[in-house]
């Protein structure tokens, strides 16, 4: 007699394989605080998260201190609406009141999204404005949300890598239990600099979840954004250099640095300062 087949558990959702293989949004809340207190003396208090998607990082903002304010924005609306249940929700009431997710455009946030202490664009998400005027239009928007001495927070990779067609794999959270997360640079154009990526899930039972997300970029470089900055009308930019782990790898610590050591890839933060 044929065995019944084994039922397979739900693969989880996609946005939560992302958070665990992607985002760090304690990490990334404490690194703006930090940054923002050293360069003014005291801490922020108003964030915005730009292209927030589940608003991970906004949520986590409004954790650190009662008197901490976010608002979120993003063209997605599912995307919005899966954050709002799962993170905004598990918020104490308090924190809650004090998270806004606007369903807008970063190149036109409209009312309630001035006067922020800080606002964050990471997770490159800013890749998908592929021309100089239309960068140096968000810079500018995001110039003019700044309250005064507000500072303005990017991510950027490079490197050779970073020009290369390949698939890297990482395993997160062990080979029976976890699942392999795949960044796919499936096309890079070397005239334009415009790069087509994908992110797939593959688990250990051998389903996978293909093109979970897809990122129809361009490539910049962090003179080409430091000048945008400028012209935008950003007083200072300081890069915050990942250190090495001795092993060819990041060590997760960024500090300012002048000059970048020589390798195969890096990940960076630029800081304008209003």
């Amino acid at each position: 007699m044929a065995q019944p087949s084994r039922k397979l558990k739900p693969l989880p959702h996609k946005h939560v394989l992302y958070e665990r293989a992607v985002q760090t949004p304690h990490h990334e809340a404490a690194f703006a605080d930090r940054v923002y207190r050293r360069l003014n003396g005291r801490p922020a208090s108003r964030l915005r998260e730009d292209f927030c998607g589940t608003a991970a990082i906004a949520c986590q903002w409004v954790r650190r201190r009662r008197s901490n304010t976010a608002v979120g924005l993003d063209l997605h609306r599912p995307t919005l609406d899966w954050g709002a249940t799962h993170h905004l929700a598990k918020l104490p009431a308090n924190a809650r009141q004090r998270v806004t997710l606007l369903n807008r455009s970063v190149l036109s946030p409209g009312p309630g999204t001035g006067s922020m202490d800080l606002i964050l664009a990471l997770n490159f998400s800013y890749w998908v404005f592929k021309d100089r005027p239309t960068l140096l239009r968000y810079f500018r928007s995001v110039h003019r949300s700044l309250a005064r001495r507000g500072v303005f927070i990017l991510d950027i990779y490079g490197g050779p890598d970073s020009l290369e067609e390949l698939r890297e794999r990482r395993t997160i959270g062990g080979r029976k239990r976890g699942f392999t997360y795949i960044w796919d640079q499936a096309r890079v154009d070397h005239i334009t600099n415009e790069t087509l990526c994908h992110i797939h899930f593959r688990f250990p039972d051998g389903r996978s979840i293909r093109k979970a997300f897809t990122y129809d970029w361009r490539i910049w470089t962090i003179p080409e954004v430091r000048d945008v900055l400028a012209d935008a009308g950003f007083s200072r930019t300081t890069v915050y250099w990942e250190g090495d782990d001795d092993r060819g790898g990041g060590n997760g610590v960024f500090r300012p640095q002048k000059h970048g050591e020589p390798g195969k890839a890096f990940i960076a933060y630029i800081v304008a300062q209003r």
